[in-house]
């Protein structure tokens, strides 16, 4: 059994999809539909940068999304199959849950740019920029990250963003919480906390401008019933009902990403594949979750041709 996930913010780089887009009308037509969609020359940013612009919340959302999505498309095309005969669930980190629904066909293509782009402009307004901030806590599990939290919040916001893996959580809240948090790590029998280089606190309730901006637009959006469930980040479960979908991404927005809990549960389920569209950073986690799974990487046109012929 196979599921497909999709990476979130961080796995944006100058050239993503560029190669993909040479190779194949099909990644090209994607692209073409995102940047129509969002009325900006989202792919030449992708191809050509600058970086710093890229890496803006607002840019990168979408410009990750497109580029799993282009990846997932150009399968189906070569493979003649569509993602429902490959695989049982499709689940997302953060940003990535949207694209999950995109491949499952639960938003279209359009809707899900226009949402993320949303979505990333609404995170960066909910918070003055150097307020609030995030930190990679190495070495720390649920419990040592959440015991850290609690210590250094002060009266102030500060609390687990993403469960990742065992040997990695993510805080987010106040920058001078997330400060403190930091420089008290070692006493909570965590290696080191590390400054993300992040323009907003996602994550955490710091985020509620932009929860109650996606709540509006969500309630709005054209949403169908997934081809294979999908795995929510903040229950960690199964979700293929349309009202607890647009639920579940307003609650996303401040809630924390179960991704740990979430490959725990699709491994359970009989998972025994996870392959990644776009990006190489969730296999890493899921290797780590659960040593016994296999992980496939499809980036490249190679990737996909290699990964066809072993289904």
């Amino acid at each position: 059994m196979k599921a497909f996930i999709f990476p979130g913010q961080g796995s944006q780089a100058v050239g993503m999809g560029k190669a993909l887009a040479e190779a194949s009308s099909t990644a090209r037509e994607v692209f073409q539909e995102v940047d129509h969609a969002l009325e900006q020359n989202l792919f030449q940013l992708m191809c050509e940068g600058p970086e710093d612009e890229l890496t803006l919340t607002e840019n990168a959302q979408p410009a990750i999304m497109a580029n799993a999505i282009a990846t997932l498309r150009v399968m189906e095309k070569e493979g003649g199959k569509s993602l429902e005969d490959i695989c049982s669930y499709v689940a997302g980190h953060s940003l990535g849950e949207y694209t999950a629904l995109c491949a499952a066909g639960a938003l279209n293509l359009t809707t899900t740019a226009e949402l993320l782009k949303l979505r990333g402009q609404s995170m960066q307004k909910a918070v003055p920029v150097g307020e609030g901030g995030m930190a990679a806590l190495l070495g720390a599990d649920l419990k040592k990250a959440s015991s850290l939290a609690k210590a250094a919040s002060e009266g102030e916001v500060c609390t687990v963003a993403n469960d990742n893996d065992p040997t990695q959580v993510v805080i987010s809240g106040h920058m001078t919480a997330i400060e403190r948090a930091i420089a008290l790590a070692k006493d909570h029998e965590i290696k080191r906390g590390i400054l993300l280089p992040v323009s907003a606190p996602f994550h955490c309730s710091l985020m509620q401008p932009a929860a109650e901006a996606m709540e509006e637009a969500l309630a709005e959006a054209s949403i169908m019933p997934p081809a294979v469930p999908v795995f929510a980040n903040v229950t960690a479960a199964a979700v293929s009902d349309v009202d607890e979908i647009r639920q579940l991404l307003v609650q996303q927005v401040t809630g924390t990403v179960r991704w740990r809990e979430s490959v725990v549960h699709l491994a359970d389920a009989g998972v025994e594949q996870f392959v990644e569209f776009g990006g190489k950073v969730l296999g890493g986690m899921v290797k780590r979750i659960n040593k016994d799974v296999e992980t496939t990487s499809l980036i490249a046109m190679d990737d996909i041709e290699a990964f066809l012929a072993s289904v």
